[in-house]
């Protein structure tokens, strides 16, 4: 469980990194795509070694866990994931598309931040349908990372000079901005095709959970 521990903090570690002023110095010294490619190496072998981690982690039971709850949140996980992987203002690098005409669109009227909120909720229906130590240490460690992201994002974002309008129109928290009426779902800009993809990604991490990890998602 130590090890377990450890490789979780290295992991976050790892990726708050870049919303230190030591990412700046790195930057300077290595240049933008060096980083990246630093950093992505870095986050790949943190979590490769979460996973041995969690694996050889003993099973100790705190609740008896709510075992059908990834049946009805990891559908929603994985669509939120896969919409956000399109157009995205808060995206690397996509810091272009906040210049334009109408930045809010697609999935990003229902949340700023789907894949940071996909993430979210997988991990969190992981920890509450497991009920162990192990469990909460791994997937809670992924909803932190993702839960703070969000945050740091924002305020890394808010330098540029066209933040003020996107975020009046966007929310954090899904379906806050429609709520309040910043913001109107359009469907058509969502389409088919992602959500599917989504439901399909979902089908076949179900089937290939028992040759990965030795048992059912749920």
């Amino acid at each position: 469980m130590t090890q377990l521990a450890i490789a979780t903090l290295a992991f976050l570690a790892t990726h708050f990194v870049s919303s230190t002023p030591l990412r700046a110095a790195l930057v300077r010294a290595m240049g933008e795509w060096p980083y990246r490619g630093v950093y992505s190496a870095l986050a790949l072998a943190t979590l490769v070694w979460m996973g041995f981690a969690y694996a050889a982690a003993p099973r100790e039971l705190l609740w008896n866990g709510l075992r059908h709850l990834p049946s009805a949140v990891m559908p929603l996980a994985f669509m939120l994931i896969t919409c956000g992987a399109g157009r995205n203002p808060t995206a690397v690098g996509a810091e272009k598309l906040l210049k334009g005409d109408e930045p809010a669109r697609g999935i990003v009227r229902i949340t700023r931040h789907p894949i940071m909120w996909g993430l979210m909720l997988w991990s969190a229906s992981h920890v509450l349908a497991r009920g162990d130590l192990k469990s909460l240490v791994f997937f809670g460690g992924l909803f932190l990372l993702a839960m703070l992201g969000t945050v740091l994002i924002d305020s890394r974002k808010k330098a540029s000079p066209d933040w003020p309008r996107f975020a009046a129109l966007t929310s954090n928290v899904p379906f806050v901005a429609i709520a309040q009426g910043r913001n109107r779902l359009v469907w058509r800009e969502i389409g088919w095709l992602q959500p599917l993809a989504g439901l399909a990604a979902f089908a076949a991490f179900f089937f290939v959970h028992p040759w990965l990890f030795g048992a059912r998602p749920f």
